[in-house]
Protein backbone atom coordinates (compact mmCIF):
# COMPACT_ATOMS: atom_id res chain seq x y z
CA UNK A 1 0.00 0.00 0.00
CA UNK A 2 0.84 3.38 -0.50
CA UNK A 3 2.24 6.07 2.36
CA UNK A 4 -1.14 7.56 4.17
CA UNK A 5 -1.87 10.96 2.42
CA UNK A 6 -1.66 14.06 4.92
CA UNK A 7 -4.50 15.10 6.58
CA UNK A 8 -5.95 17.96 4.61
CA UNK A 9 -5.58 15.84 0.91
CA UNK A 10 -7.36 12.72 2.68
CA UNK A 11 -10.33 15.66 3.34
CA UNK A 12 -9.83 16.74 0.02
CA UNK A 13 -10.34 13.61 -1.14
CA UNK A 14 -13.18 12.25 0.95
CA UNK A 15 -15.10 15.03 -0.30
CA UNK A 16 -14.28 14.39 -4.30
CA UNK A 17 -15.73 11.23 -3.27
CA UNK A 18 -18.88 12.45 -1.90
CA UNK A 19 -19.61 14.58 -4.85
CA UNK A 20 -18.43 11.94 -7.45
CA UNK A 21 -20.68 9.23 -5.57
CA UNK A 22 -23.77 11.47 -5.65
CA UNK A 23 -23.18 12.28 -9.46
CA UNK A 24 -22.89 8.55 -9.98
CA UNK A 25 -26.40 7.85 -8.16
CA UNK A 26 -28.76 8.26 -10.53
CA UNK A 27 -27.31 5.89 -12.63
CA UNK A 28 -26.88 3.60 -9.79
CA UNK A 29 -30.96 4.19 -8.84
CA UNK A 30 -32.21 3.07 -12.26
CA UNK A 31 -29.93 -0.41 -11.97
CA UNK A 32 -31.18 -1.09 -8.81
CA UNK A 33 -34.93 -0.80 -10.40
CA UNK A 34 -33.87 -2.79 -13.12
CA UNK A 35 -32.84 -5.63 -10.79
CA UNK A 36 -35.53 -5.13 -8.42
CA UNK A 37 -37.82 -5.93 -11.38
CA UNK A 38 -36.11 -8.63 -12.89
CA UNK A 39 -36.36 -10.05 -9.06
CA UNK A 40 -39.80 -9.48 -9.17
CA UNK A 41 -39.32 -7.18 -5.84
CA UNK A 42 -40.12 -3.69 -4.77
CA UNK A 43 -38.35 -1.15 -6.51
CA UNK A 44 -36.15 0.63 -4.09
CA UNK A 45 -36.63 4.59 -2.75
CA UNK A 46 -34.96 6.67 -4.46
CA UNK A 47 -34.35 9.01 -1.60
CA UNK A 48 -32.02 5.99 -0.27
CA UNK A 49 -29.54 7.19 -3.44
CA UNK A 50 -29.55 10.63 -1.93
CA UNK A 51 -27.79 10.07 1.06
CA UNK A 52 -23.81 8.95 1.43
CA UNK A 53 -21.33 9.18 4.13
CA UNK A 54 -18.00 7.89 4.51
CA UNK A 55 -15.51 8.33 7.55
CA UNK A 56 -11.50 7.45 7.86
CA UNK A 57 -9.79 6.84 11.35
CA UNK A 58 -6.34 7.03 10.08
CA UNK A 59 -3.40 5.18 12.28
CA UNK A 60 -2.48 8.67 13.91
CA UNK A 61 -5.64 8.91 15.46
CA UNK A 62 -7.53 11.56 13.40
CA UNK A 63 -10.99 11.19 11.75
CA UNK A 64 -11.79 12.43 8.39
CA UNK A 65 -15.26 12.74 7.59
CA UNK A 66 -17.53 13.42 4.60
CA UNK A 67 -20.96 14.08 3.28
CA UNK A 68 -23.33 12.27 5.87
CA UNK A 69 -21.18 10.89 8.04
CA UNK A 70 -23.31 11.98 11.15
CA UNK A 71 -26.35 9.89 10.08
CA UNK A 72 -26.69 7.00 13.07
CA UNK A 73 -27.69 4.00 12.01
CA UNK A 74 -28.15 0.68 13.07
CA UNK A 75 -25.04 -1.56 12.08
CA UNK A 76 -27.00 -4.79 12.04
CA UNK A 77 -24.54 -7.47 10.35
CA UNK A 78 -21.27 -5.35 10.63
CA UNK A 79 -21.44 -6.45 14.60
CA UNK A 80 -20.78 -9.95 13.74
CA UNK A 81 -17.01 -8.97 13.09
CA UNK A 82 -16.72 -7.29 16.86
CA UNK A 83 -18.85 -10.68 18.08
CA UNK A 84 -15.89 -12.82 16.67
CA UNK A 85 -13.25 -10.73 18.20
CA UNK A 86 -15.08 -11.47 21.40
CA UNK A 87 -15.54 -14.95 20.85
CA UNK A 88 -11.47 -15.58 19.44
CA UNK A 89 -10.19 -13.69 22.79
CA UNK A 90 -12.53 -15.84 25.02
CA UNK A 91 -11.97 -19.09 23.33
CA UNK A 92 -9.32 -19.03 20.54
CA UNK A 93 -9.32 -21.54 18.45
CA UNK A 94 -12.04 -23.45 19.78
CA UNK A 95 -14.06 -21.25 17.87
CA UNK A 96 -13.66 -22.78 14.95
CA UNK A 97 -15.04 -26.46 16.27
CA UNK A 98 -18.24 -25.20 15.74
CA UNK A 99 -18.26 -22.77 12.73
CA UNK A 100 -16.29 -22.88 9.63
CA UNK A 101 -14.08 -20.44 7.47
CA UNK A 102 -15.04 -20.77 4.02
CA UNK A 103 -17.81 -18.85 2.10
CA UNK A 104 -21.55 -19.94 1.29
CA UNK A 105 -22.84 -19.38 -1.93
CA UNK A 106 -25.77 -18.91 -0.52
CA UNK A 107 -28.04 -15.90 0.90
CA UNK A 108 -26.75 -14.77 4.20
CA UNK A 109 -29.92 -16.39 5.96
CA UNK A 110 -30.15 -19.97 4.37
CA UNK A 111 -30.94 -23.07 6.06
CA UNK A 112 -29.71 -24.96 3.19
CA UNK A 113 -25.56 -25.10 4.33
CA UNK A 114 -27.05 -25.13 7.71
CA UNK A 115 -28.34 -28.57 7.36
CA UNK A 116 -25.98 -29.98 4.32
CA UNK A 117 -23.27 -29.60 7.17
CA UNK A 118 -24.89 -31.14 10.03
CA UNK A 119 -25.35 -28.16 12.12
CA UNK A 120 -22.07 -26.26 11.80
CA UNK A 121 -22.20 -23.19 9.54
CA UNK A 122 -19.94 -22.34 7.34
CA UNK A 123 -18.61 -19.29 8.37
CA UNK A 124 -19.30 -16.54 11.58
CA UNK A 125 -20.97 -14.13 9.19
CA UNK A 126 -24.02 -15.85 7.74
CA UNK A 127 -26.77 -15.55 10.22
CA UNK A 128 -26.13 -19.16 11.15
CA UNK A 129 -22.84 -18.51 11.93
CA UNK A 130 -23.56 -15.19 14.26
CA UNK A 131 -25.91 -17.42 15.99
CA UNK A 132 -23.68 -20.18 16.76
CA UNK A 133 -21.13 -17.00 17.82
CA UNK A 134 -23.62 -15.56 19.96
CA UNK A 135 -24.45 -18.59 21.96
CA UNK A 136 -20.34 -19.24 22.46
CA UNK A 137 -20.99 -15.22 23.83
CA UNK A 138 -23.32 -16.55 25.80
CA UNK A 139 -21.83 -18.94 27.26
CA UNK A 140 -19.05 -16.82 28.27
CA UNK A 141 -20.99 -15.42 30.83
CA UNK A 142 -19.60 -12.73 32.74
CA UNK A 143 -20.70 -9.16 34.96
CA UNK A 144 -22.12 -7.62 31.95
CA UNK A 145 -24.74 -10.50 31.12
CA UNK A 146 -24.46 -12.20 27.69
CA UNK A 147 -26.29 -10.05 25.31
CA UNK A 148 -24.08 -7.18 26.41
CA UNK A 149 -20.59 -8.31 25.41
CA UNK A 150 -20.19 -6.91 22.30
CA UNK A 151 -22.01 -3.67 23.21
CA UNK A 152 -19.21 -3.14 25.37
CA UNK A 153 -16.48 -4.08 23.22
CA UNK A 154 -17.78 -1.37 21.24
CA UNK A 155 -18.18 1.24 23.77
CA UNK A 156 -14.88 0.05 24.84
CA UNK A 157 -13.43 1.11 21.54
CA UNK A 158 -15.21 4.28 22.25
CA UNK A 159 -13.31 4.82 24.86
CA UNK A 160 -16.30 4.74 27.40
CA UNK A 161 -19.08 6.22 25.29
CA UNK A 162 -22.62 4.97 25.74
CA UNK A 163 -24.08 3.53 22.25
CA UNK A 164 -27.70 3.98 21.69
CA UNK A 165 -29.63 0.72 20.67
CA UNK A 166 -31.98 1.43 17.67
CA UNK A 167 -35.41 0.17 18.68
CA UNK A 168 -36.63 -0.59 15.55
CA UNK A 169 -34.22 -3.36 15.21
CA UNK A 170 -35.01 -4.29 18.91
CA UNK A 171 -38.82 -4.81 18.48
CA UNK A 172 -38.48 -6.14 15.05
CA UNK A 173 -35.81 -8.55 15.48
CA UNK A 174 -37.41 -10.06 18.56
CA UNK A 175 -41.02 -9.90 17.31
CA UNK A 176 -40.01 -11.60 13.31
CA UNK A 177 -36.60 -13.36 14.04
CA UNK A 178 -38.52 -16.77 12.87
CA UNK A 179 -36.15 -17.45 10.48
CA UNK A 180 -33.17 -16.99 12.68
CA UNK A 181 -35.33 -19.34 15.52
CA UNK A 182 -35.62 -22.10 12.52
CA UNK A 183 -31.65 -21.42 12.12
CA UNK A 184 -30.93 -22.11 16.16
CA UNK A 185 -33.56 -25.00 15.81
CA UNK A 186 -31.51 -26.70 13.25
CA UNK A 187 -28.18 -25.68 14.97
CA UNK A 188 -29.50 -27.49 18.21
CA UNK A 189 -30.95 -30.80 16.40
CA UNK A 190 -27.35 -30.79 15.91
CA UNK A 191 -25.59 -30.61 18.51
CA UNK A 192 -24.21 -26.82 17.97
CA UNK A 193 -26.32 -24.88 20.41
CA UNK A 194 -25.83 -24.89 23.90
CA UNK A 195 -28.35 -22.20 25.45
CA UNK A 196 -32.18 -21.42 25.17
CA UNK A 197 -33.21 -20.43 21.97
CA UNK A 198 -34.43 -17.01 23.02
CA UNK A 199 -31.02 -16.08 25.49
CA UNK A 200 -28.89 -16.56 21.79
CA UNK A 201 -31.88 -14.46 20.49
CA UNK A 202 -31.65 -11.72 22.73
CA UNK A 203 -27.78 -11.21 22.48
CA UNK A 204 -28.09 -11.52 18.75
CA UNK A 205 -30.65 -8.73 18.84
CA UNK A 206 -28.59 -6.49 21.38
CA UNK A 207 -25.58 -6.54 19.15
CA UNK A 208 -27.31 -6.13 15.76
CA UNK A 209 -29.62 -2.86 17.18
CA UNK A 210 -26.37 -1.01 18.15
CA UNK A 211 -26.13 2.26 16.16
CA UNK A 212 -23.45 4.11 15.01
CA UNK A 213 -22.59 6.72 12.47
CA UNK A 214 -19.34 6.99 10.15
CA UNK A 215 -16.90 8.34 12.68
CA UNK A 216 -18.29 6.08 15.52
CA UNK A 217 -17.93 2.81 13.16
CA UNK A 218 -14.21 3.85 11.97
CA UNK A 219 -13.52 4.70 15.33
CA UNK A 220 -14.79 1.13 17.05
CA UNK A 221 -13.16 -0.65 14.26
CA UNK A 222 -9.66 0.71 14.62
CA UNK A 223 -8.18 -2.22 16.16
CA UNK A 224 -8.25 -4.31 13.24
CA UNK A 225 -5.69 -2.20 11.82
CA UNK A 226 -3.23 -3.85 14.04
CA UNK A 227 -0.19 -1.51 13.83
CA UNK A 228 2.82 -3.53 13.78
CA UNK A 229 4.46 -1.09 16.43
CA UNK A 230 1.69 -1.89 19.41
CA UNK A 231 2.61 -5.59 18.95
CA UNK A 232 4.84 -5.09 21.81
CA UNK A 233 4.13 -7.98 24.19
CA UNK A 234 2.51 -11.33 24.14
CA UNK A 235 -1.05 -9.65 24.23
CA UNK A 236 -0.07 -7.49 21.59
CA UNK A 237 1.03 -9.74 19.44
CA UNK A 238 -2.39 -11.97 20.36
CA UNK A 239 -4.89 -9.03 19.34
CA UNK A 240 -2.85 -8.30 15.93
CA UNK A 241 -2.86 -12.24 15.11
CA UNK A 242 -6.53 -12.32 15.77
CA UNK A 243 -7.56 -9.00 13.52
CA UNK A 244 -5.32 -10.64 11.03
CA UNK A 245 -7.76 -13.73 11.02
CA UNK A 246 -10.59 -11.71 11.58
CA UNK A 247 -9.57 -9.66 8.71
CA UNK A 248 -9.21 -12.84 6.58
CA UNK A 249 -12.58 -14.04 6.95
CA UNK A 250 -13.58 -10.42 6.04
CA UNK A 251 -12.22 -10.69 2.97
CA UNK A 252 -13.97 -13.79 1.60
CA UNK A 253 -17.34 -13.88 3.28
CA UNK A 254 -18.14 -10.24 4.29
CA UNK A 255 -19.97 -9.41 1.96
CA UNK A 256 -21.48 -12.88 1.42
CA UNK A 257 -22.68 -13.53 -2.32
CA UNK A 258 -20.72 -10.36 -3.17
CA UNK A 259 -17.96 -10.61 -1.29
CA UNK A 260 -15.39 -11.86 -4.82
CA UNK A 261 -17.02 -8.93 -6.63
CA UNK A 262 -16.00 -6.67 -3.71
CA UNK A 263 -12.33 -7.79 -3.42
CA UNK A 264 -12.15 -7.18 -7.12
CA UNK A 265 -13.72 -3.55 -7.20
CA UNK A 266 -12.22 -2.45 -3.49
CA UNK A 267 -9.50 -4.77 -2.59
CA UNK A 268 -10.00 -4.43 0.93
CA UNK A 269 -11.34 -6.71 3.92
CA UNK A 270 -14.72 -4.90 5.01
CA UNK A 271 -18.22 -5.99 6.44
CA UNK A 272 -21.55 -4.89 5.51
CA UNK A 273 -24.53 -4.51 6.90
CA UNK A 274 -28.34 -4.33 6.33
CA UNK A 275 -28.48 -0.86 7.72
CA UNK A 276 -26.71 0.73 4.79
CA UNK A 277 -23.18 0.60 6.47
CA UNK A 278 -19.72 -1.27 5.73
CA UNK A 279 -16.89 -1.06 7.80
CA UNK A 280 -13.68 -1.54 5.90
CA UNK A 281 -10.18 -2.23 6.95
CA UNK A 282 -6.46 -0.90 5.54
CA UNK A 283 -4.18 -2.97 7.43
CA UNK A 284 -1.76 -0.54 9.21
CA UNK A 285 -3.25 2.43 7.43
CA UNK A 286 -6.94 2.80 8.09
CA UNK A 287 -10.41 2.26 9.45
CA UNK A 288 -12.80 3.40 6.99
CA UNK A 289 -16.68 3.75 7.02
CA UNK A 290 -19.28 3.85 4.98
CA UNK A 291 -22.74 4.33 5.03
CA UNK A 292 -25.92 4.64 2.44
CA UNK A 293 -29.08 2.81 3.25
CA UNK A 294 -30.00 1.35 -0.67
CA UNK A 295 -29.05 -2.47 -0.93
CA UNK A 296 -28.14 -4.20 -4.18
CA UNK A 297 -29.65 -7.89 -4.56
CA UNK A 298 -26.86 -9.45 -1.90
CA UNK A 299 -27.56 -7.02 0.87
CA UNK A 300 -24.63 -4.66 0.20
CA UNK A 301 -24.42 -0.68 0.15
CA UNK A 302 -24.67 -0.10 -3.45
CA UNK A 303 -23.11 3.48 -3.12
CA UNK A 304 -21.23 2.23 -0.03
CA UNK A 305 -19.26 0.17 -2.28
CA UNK A 306 -18.75 2.48 -4.95
CA UNK A 307 -17.50 5.37 -2.52
CA UNK A 308 -15.04 2.38 -1.24
CA UNK A 309 -13.75 1.35 -4.62
CA UNK A 310 -13.49 5.68 -5.64
CA UNK A 311 -11.36 5.65 -2.25
CA UNK A 312 -9.02 2.67 -3.10
CA UNK A 313 -8.59 3.33 -6.05
CA UNK A 314 -7.42 7.30 -5.57
CA UNK A 315 -5.21 6.20 -2.82
CA UNK A 316 -4.02 2.70 -3.79
CA UNK A 317 -5.04 1.14 -0.69
CA UNK A 318 -5.59 -2.82 -1.49
CA UNK A 319 -4.08 -6.06 0.31
CA UNK A 320 -3.24 -7.18 -3.16
CA UNK A 321 -0.31 -4.33 -3.26
CA UNK A 322 0.32 -1.17 -4.75
CA UNK A 323 0.20 -0.37 -8.68
CA UNK A 324 1.59 3.12 -8.52
CA UNK A 325 4.62 4.01 -7.76
CA UNK A 326 5.94 6.31 -4.78
CA UNK A 327 7.14 9.50 -5.13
Amino acid sequence: MTDMPDHDRLRKLLEDVVTDVRDAAPGLYEQAVEAAQERGKAPPRKGDFEKFGIAVYTRDGLCVAAGNAGVAFPIQSISKVFALEVALEGLGERVWKRVGREPSGDPFNSIIDLERDKGVPRNPFVNAGALVVCDMLVGLGGRPGPNRHVVKLVEGMLDGETIELNPDVMASDRTGGDLNRSLMFMAKHHGNLDHPVEKVMDAYVHQCAISLDCRGLARAGRFLMHDDAEAEDERGVAAARRARRILAIMMLCGQYDGSGDFAYRVGLPAKSGVGGGILAIAPHRASIAVYSPALDPMGNSWLGTLGLEMLTDRTDWSVFGSVRTRG
